[in-house]
């Protein structure tokens, strides 16, 4: 096997140069990842598509070299796992949580961008009711979506709005550590994995004995870590995760079917009786430019307590459609709530929606009202007759 030991002071940092010049490009279009591969160009996802950066191709001994310059020390870890993540600080105000790793025409790197500025729920556009998880005293919440969704940045502006209105310690376990968080109201100690501790789960369990009030678990990737997170609620903390889950119905079934089919009743017992709120998003692309959360929530109450108990998933979706006394609401009524504000098109609300016919029909009903409501006229009396506009 070919060796891959080098001397640090060999290194040029050319290549590190070149790729700063694309990192700022992203940033002034408003991207969120750039994609380095050996033996192609760079490419970058602009609000939401992957599309050409540079018509340079970067070369096998490039991209290698590339992973030198920003591991250094740390290279021999890629050697050896094949993959490795760090986070690469461009400038005092944007950072960027990069993967690197091998793939068939030699390495690769992905570059996330993160701002160090977290911005507000209202800033993010969130829905009002994601106020009521920075409340919560004790329990398991749950942020979920695919890779990419903005599950990171909607627990960051969480914990920051806890951070200014409450008086807690805070302890996170993130791989890598994003949004670094300044103590405010709270002390926040946040911990890296590989840098700052060997795993989730015991870094979870030492977390127990560090006085703790709010644990955040950056993913609960395996049955013990899950496991953890669950005593954890139990005990009287309150525990933020995320799990790679399209919605909430899907969120519970993952959790209860990680474990072995003679403990499941069990963990649905304890499941029911913690799981506080699961917020479940998609980002959607706006009408004009960029990309808006489609948020799905649930929050706790004695229905989907019982739902979860007695094994009826199935029937959670249409707990949420009717909890919206609660702040609950499905995707298909965010992605109706943000086509009637005008924030995205009817094509983006169907492509995205659980039943496209369904969808359709909503809109076609919303639009039929609409056109009541811009057709109605109201006597005041015989002389004074006024038609609504709207």
């Amino acid at each position: 096997m070919q060796s891959y030991e080098f001397d640090i002071k060999s290194l040029t940092f050319e290549n590190i140069k070149k790729i700063r010049k694309y990192l700022k490009k992203l940033i002034e279009v408003g991207g969120s990842d750039l994609h380095v591969k050996a033996n192609s160009i760079i490419r970058a996802r602009v609000h939401g598509d992957i599309v050409p950066f540079s018509g340079e191709v970067i070369s096998k001994e490039d991209a290698l070299t590339l992973a030198k310059e920003l591991l250094r020390s740390r290279f021999k870890e890629l050697v050896e796992n094949k993959d490795v993540d760090l986070v690469y600080i461009y400038d005092d105000n944007i950072r960027f949580r990069v993967n690197i790793f091998f793939q068939i025409d030699g390495v690769s790197a992905v570059f996330r961008t993160i701002p160090v500025k977290i911005k507000s729920i209202e800033e993010l556009q969130l829905p009002k009711a994601i106020h009521k998880l920075s409340q919560i005293p004790r329990g398991l919440v749950l942020v979920t979506g695919v890779t990419g969704s903005g599950k990171s940045t909607t627990l960051a502006a969480i914990i920051d709005e806890i951070n200014s209105s409450r008086r807690e310690h805070i302890i996170t376990i993130e791989d890598p550590v994003e949004f670094v968080h300044k103590d405010k109201n709270c002390v926040i100690n946040q911990r890296s994995l590989g840098q700052d501790t060997i795993s989730f789960s015991r870094a979870l369990r030492a977390a127990l004995r560090e006085d703790p009030d709010i644990i955040l678990v950056g993913e609960m990737r395996d049955l013990e870590t899950i496991e953890m997170a669950l005593h954890a609620a139990e005990t009287g903390h309150l525990v933020f995760s995320t799990l790679h889950t399209l919605d909430v119905k899907e969120t519970i079934n993952r959790i209860i079917s990680m474990f072995p089919a003679e403990e499941q009743n069990r963990i649905r017992v304890v499941l029911a009786s913690v799981l506080e709120a699961v917020v479940s998003q998609r980002l959607i692309k706006k009408k004009d430019g960029g990309r808006i959360a489609a948020v799905e929530m649930m929050f706790r109450t004695k229905r989907i307590e019982t739902l979860i108990e007695t094994g009826r998933e199935i029937e959670i979706t249409s707990a949420v459609e009717e909890g919206t006394i609660y702040g609950m609401q499905t995707f298909d009524q965010a992605l109706l709530d943000l086509y009637k504000r005008g924030l995205i098109d009817e094509e983006e609300a169907l492509n995205n929606a659980t039943s496209r016919s369904d969808m359709r029909l909503k809109i076609e009903g919303f639009a039929d009202k609409t056109a009541d409501i811009r057709g109605t006229t109201i006597s005041r009396d015989d002389s004074d007759v006024i038609d609504l506009k709207i």
